[in-house]
């Protein structure tokens, strides 16, 4: 299940975008956005390691986008929670791989590359 991804890369280029953002601005529009790609990754770390990926690359590319924010102490928290729900949306209803985790990791991976792709043109100019 081992595939290289273009997520992994945008989501270093959105954070690098946003980081080079006045820090006011970098708590607006597309804060929902940079939340809703650390629940993805928290999701693609349990869902990936299940369906035989093993390792921690998700949490690595969460590292990633937190270093790359630079969050104050409130918001890294907030980023720690998206991720921690994603993890555990999935935590608690697959034991094993299915036909269904391995459909929800294709969607996840698509979302996030969007997420990936739209904040970094959409703000990271």
């Amino acid at each position: 299940m081992k595939r290289a991804s273009p997520v992994l890369s945008l989501i270093v280029a959105a954070g690098m975008a946003l980081a080079a953002l006045p820090a006011r601005a970098a708590e607006a529009p597309f804060e929902p956005g940079l939340m809703r790609l650390a629940e993805i990754l928290g999701s693609l770390h349990f869902l990936r390691n299940l369906c035989g990926e093993k390792g921690d690359q998700w949490r690595a590319e969460m590292e990633k986008l937190l270093q790359s924010e630079k969050p104050d102490p409130e918001r890294r928290a907030r980023f720690i929670a998206s991720f921690n729900r994603g993890y555990r949306s999935f935590d608690g209803v697959y034991t094993q791989c299915t036909d269904q985790a391995v459909a929800a990791i294709s969607r996840y991976m698509s979302e996030g590359e969007q997420l990936s792709r739209d904040i970094a043109s959409r703000y990271g100019n």
